[in-house]
C-alpha cells in the first residue's frame, strides 16, 4: 500500500519559514557584534524605563522584568556544571588540568533573552489593561533586598570554589627577548 504524500506547507506557512529563516540569519550575524548589541539592548531599556517614568505606571511588569534580568544574570554568572552537587570540576591548583569556566547560560543567549524580555514589557507598557495599580515603593525595595541577598550568595558561592565568570583573554608569556629593550645591548654575563 502506498503512503500518502504530505500535503505541501501552505502560504502562510511558507511566508513564516521565510521569515524566520532571515531573522535567524541577522541573529547570527549579529554575534561578532557584542557591544553594539548590549548598547541597543540598553538603550531599549532606558526607552522602556522612559515609558514606565513619563506614564508612572506599570510598576508590576518593571518588577517582573526586573526579576527576570536578575535571573538570566544568576544563570550567565554559574557555571554549566553545579560544583556543589556535581563535585569540583574546576582546577584548584596550578598542577590540574586547565578547564575553562562554562557558563550555565552562554553571553549570547543572556543576551537574547534580556532583549526579547525588554521588548515584551515595552509592548505591554502600551496598554492600560496591563497598568495594575500597586504602590510601587514596596516592590523596589523588595527587589532591592532581593538582588542583594541573591548576588550575596552568588559572590560566596563564586568564593567558595573559586570561580571567576569572566576572563580577561589567553595570557601573553613575554620570551627572552622581551626582557632587554630593542636597541639596548644585552647584559653582560659572568662580570
Amino acid at each position: 500500500m502506498d503512503a500518502p504524500e504530505p500535503d505541501e506547507p501552505s502560504m502562510g506557512d511558507r511566508v513564516f519559514a521565510q521569515l524566520g529563516r532571515k531573522f535567524q540569519h541577522l541573529l547570527d550575524k549579529s554575534t561578532i557584534y557584542l557591544k553594539s548589541r548590549w548598547a541597543f539592548s540598553f538603550f531599549m531599556l532606558c526607552l522602556y524605563g522612559l515609558r514606565v517614568h513619563l506614564a508612572e505606571g506599570w510598576y508590576i511588569i518593571t518588577y517582573g522584568l526586573g526579576i527576570y534580568l536578575l535571573q538570566l544574570f544568576i544563570g550567565f554568572l554559574s557555571p554549566q556544571v553545579d560544583p556543589e552537587t556535581e563535585g569540583l570540576v574546576l582546577p584548584t591548583d596550578s598542577s590540574a588540568e586547565f578547564k575553562p569556566f562554562s557558563r550555565r547560560l552562554p553571553e549570547f543567549k543572556f543576551w537574547y533573552s534580556a532583549t526579547k524580555a525588554v521588548f515584551t514589557a515595552l509592548f505591554l507598557a502600551m496598554f492600560r489593561m496591563f497598568d495594575i495599580p500597586v504602590f510601587w515603593p514596596i516592590l523596589l525595595i523588595y527587589w532591592m533586598v532581593l538582588f542583594f541577598l541573591t548576588m550575596k550568595r552568588q559572590i560566596l558561592h563564586m568564593i567558595k570554589y573559586r570561580y571567576v565568570p569572566w576572563s580577561t583573554g589567553k595570557t601573553k608569556y613575554k620570551g627572552k627577548d622581551a626582557l632587554h629593550t630593542p636597541g639596548s645591548a644585552p647584559a653582560a654575563k659572568g662580570k
